[in-house]
């Protein structure tokens, strides 16, 4: 079908491979919690790269879910990592902003 804006149409580009983190660490009480889920995209081009990666953790959507977690260590997370990935679901996902890591990779 013919495209039906004035600039020259493409197909669309393969976002290709992701390196997916989920990070964990202590809690105040010892317990392993998710400090942070982030993704980022490798490059198709060969060489040294370097990537920021915002990271982010899902929230809990009542105080009262908030305040157990809090004393059972249990914190919301996500069971399949595809979810930080795709990010289809995500806009009805409550999350906060965690920082952000970089990362070093080197493509071939």
């Amino acid at each position: 079908p013919p495209c039906p804006c004035r600039a020259p149409c493409h197909p669309p580009v393969p976002a290709g491979p992701q390196i997916v983190l989920s990070v964990y660490g202590p809690d105040f009480f010892g317990h392993d919690v998710v400090r942070g889920y982030g993704a980022v995209h490798v490059p198709f081009v060969p060489g040294r790269h370097k990537r920021t990666i915002a990271m982010f953790v899902p929230e809990s959507t009542s105080r009262l879910q908030q305040l157990t977690s809090w004393f059972t260590g249990r914190r919301p997370e996500f069971t399949d990592p595809r979810v930080v990935a795709r990010g289809e679901g995500r806009e009805v996902t409550r999350v906060r902003s965690q920082g952000f890591v970089t990362i070093s990779f080197n493509v071939m």
